[in-house]
Parts: structure tokens; sequence; C-alpha cells
């Protein structure tokens, strides 16, 4: 753990929708430019128990029913609103919040993705990105609809963005993600496609239930989070991916609807008070994010407050959602991006989304061999000890290793997850 310090979180915003209204992508357009963030949060929260006639329950054992937020509190007005992330969106009954997978069901904010996935797969864990945390492993990979970002770039938009997820769900409770676990031979369950927090509760009972099994679990999260929701969050998250989508307020307001004091306190948090492995992850968008003054200020903030050792992914953006009109990233832009990372002093900075053999390979800082050889998402090189460290050398490598590295390479399974529960 590194010293840190505190940041504190934007306030409460009035987000709100109606199950009538427009798309969130709608909303943000209207809400771009006018919204200016208010105070901290000044109250206490209170448990919300359901209506004894309200088709809710606390717990999720029934399939397809919403499951109660654990964040919230009621306003003197009767909305009731949302305390999970930043937006502090004040929901009426039958509101929906800017996310569109919360809403108000008779006066308590269900989420109502609970134990509805858009689908599972097999990834290889440096997809994640993770490149420090059991490389070369398969990692059993799903996510539901909804997100509380705006990102005009969204890669995943298709699911972020659903209104119908009900159309392609599939059902799954915890325990049910953990025998599939079981079943197709991986180690780690990942929360990942669509932003982890928007689904927390459903991503921190299935995480318990993992741990109680052994298995490990992977938050892929843009770290748009609430102070008061981080701790039970990270908690029971093993490792995370966390998205610093940029470094300036102007980017994250303007292109993603979300503020960056927000991302940094999350970030600071998962690395400096959570036993979380933690890595970051930029999507470089051609001018957009890229600039040099932006990229010194972002590695040296990071130095700053999360040390020199947590690895940082430079990936490359291309064209999509409503951002097709900005071509793709230069793979020379990578790798200039990741020059002025390890000049400000990062020892593990890696490229995405592109071929480069330096930019996937793990050096030792203090004598420079190379440690872990990759191609793409294949490890082609393993040379650390069992106990992490450079055999050259004997510095410790910062990550959460295994005696031998896995071979699952690059490949990307579907899964069915009902062959399992039988």
């Amino acid at each position: 753990m590194h010293e840190h310090d505190t940041t504190s979180s934007h306030g409460a915003t009035d987000a709100g929708q109606p199950l009538d209204q427009p798309h969130p992508d709608e909303v943000a357009a209207t809400m771009r430019g006018g919204f200016q963030p208010t105070s901290p949060f000044s109250h206490t929260y209170e448990h919300l128990v359901a209506r004894r006639d309200s088709p809710v329950a606390e717990s999720a054992d029934t399939v397809g029913m919403p499951m109660i937020g654990r964040w919230q509190h009621r306003l003197a007005d009767g909305r009731v609103q949302c305390d999970l992330c930043p937006r502090g969106c004040k929901l009426r009954d039958g509101q929906r919040g800017f996310c569109f997978v919360r809403s108000n069901h008779g006066g308590v904010i269900m989420l109502d993705t609970y134990g509805r996935s858009s689908g599972f797969a097999l990834d290889p864990v440096e997809k994640k990105p993770l490149n420090h945390w059991h490389p070369g492993t398969p990692i059993l990979s799903f996510g539901t609809a909804g997100c509380n970002s705006g990102c005009q770039f969204c890669q995943n938009w298709d699911i972020t963005r659903s209104r119908v997820w009900d159309a392609y769900a599939v059902d799954a409770q915890p325990d049910d993600i953990v025998r599939a676990a079981r079943g197709c031979g991986a180690p780690s369950v990942a929360f990942t496609y669509n932003d982890s927090i928007v689904f927390a509760e459903y991503a921190i009972d299935t995480a318990r239930a993992c741990r109680e099994h052994g298995i490990g679990t992977v938050a892929v999260t843009a770290g748009y989070m609430s102070a008061c929701a981080r701790p039970e969050f990270y908690r029971f998250m093993d490792a995370a991916n966390i998205d610093l989508k940029g470094f300036t307020e102007d980017f994250y307001w303007h292109d993603t609807g979300t503020h960056l004091a927000d991302v940094l306190a999350t970030i600071d948090y998962a690395v400096n008070a959570t036993d979380t492995w933690v890595e970051l992850t930029t999507l470089l968008i051609p001018g957009h994010n890229d600039d040099d003054k932006t990229l010194h200020a972002e590695c040296a903030w990071i130095r700053q407050h999360c040390g020199r050792d947590v690895p940082l992914h430079f990936s490359a953006f291309h064209p999509d959602y409503h951002m097709r009109d900005v071509p793709a990233t230069p793979k020379e832009r990578l790798l200039h991006a990741r020059r002025i990372a390890l000049q400000e002093g990062l020892r593990y900075v890696y490229t995405g989304n592109v071929s480069d053999h330096d930019g996937g390979t793990t050096f030792c800082p203090s004598c420079g061999a190379r440690l872990i050889e990759r191609d793409w998402y294949d490890i082609t090189g393993y040379r650390l000890t069992e106990d992490g460290q450079c055999p050259d050398c004997g510095a410790v490598i910062p990550g959460v290793w295994d005696a031998h590295p896995g071979t699952f390479g690059g490949m990307h399974l579907p899964v069915d997850i009902h062959r399992y529960l039988g």
C-alpha cells in the first residue's frame, strides 16, 4: 500500500428519467454543458425494505427478480436518491436512472438486471487487461446491460446502451456462476463488457460466492463510483482494471459525461486503501486525450498517487458509436505515449490493440531483462521465478504470480452456462 491523499467526490445530480423518456444518451446530450456538481453528500444511509405488495425482494433467489439497491436514501419530496455513483439520480416511482438499469419500484430503487447477464465467455486474463495477475490463465467473463457513463466512443455500446436486455439476457445467480467457473476450468471470474459498477450488488454477491470456493474475481470499471459504495465493492474484488479515460475535466465531461475527480478518487482508494490488485487503462483517442501535456500530467499523477509499480495500459481506439469520424489511433502514437510514461518513471507500461513486442513485454526495471514476452494475448516467453523475481538480478516484480504461467492463449470461447447447472 502507498501513502495517498483524499480527494472529495462530486455530489448529487438530478438525472432521473421516466420509463418512457428518451434513451440515456439523449438525456446526456441535453445535459451536456449545463451540469454543475453540487456539494458532497451530507446525509446518512438507511436500509430500505421493499413493500410487501411490491414485486421485488431483498434477495434475488427468484430468477429475473430485481434486487434492492444497497446505496440509496429518501428525499423530503418523496423521491429516492441513488447513491451508488456521483450522478445521484433522484427518482420518483416508475423512473429509471441514467444507467437505465436502476429504477424506483414503489419508493425503493432496484437493480433490475440482477441475475441477468448479457452472456458468458472464457477470455485470457490479459484481455481485461491484466498483465501482472495470474498470467496466461482463462477467466470466465460476463456483464449485464447499462452504464453510468455516457462515453461517445463506447466500444461496447450495443450492451451498455441497450434498453432491451431481457431479449437476450442469460439467467444466472451467483452460485450458478461459481458452478460454471469450476465446470469450465476457469480459476477466476471477471465482471466486464459493461461497467461492473452498475451491477455492483450482483457483482459483490457473485464475488463473495467465488471467494468461498477459491475462485478469484476481477472488476473492469471506469471508476465512476461514490465514496460510500467503494469499501463494500472492493472488499470482494481480488483485482481490478480501472479506466483512466483521460486527464482533463473538459475531456471527461464532454466525451464521457462524468468527472475526472471522482475517478481519481476511486483509483486512489483502490490502489492505496484496499488489497485489490489494480492496473489502469487509457484508451488513446486522437485529438481528444493524447496530447503530450495531458499524457505527462496523467503519468505524473499516477507516479505520485499510486506509485511507480501500478501497470498502465495504453490501448488503441477504433472508430465506433458516436465517434465514427475520428481516425483510429496510429501505432506510433501508442509507442510515443509509452515512452512518455517511462520517462515519467512508471515501470510497467504496455500497449494494447496493436502488435508491439516491447509494448507487450514485462521488463525488469532493475536490469532490463525480458521477463514475460507476449504476442498479443499469447505468452511466448516466461522467466519469472516462482516467487515473482527476476532470475538475473533478484528484483521483485509486483503482481500476483503462479508457479507456472497458464497456457490459455488468445482464445475467446463463448460459454453456455446452463450446461454446468444440471
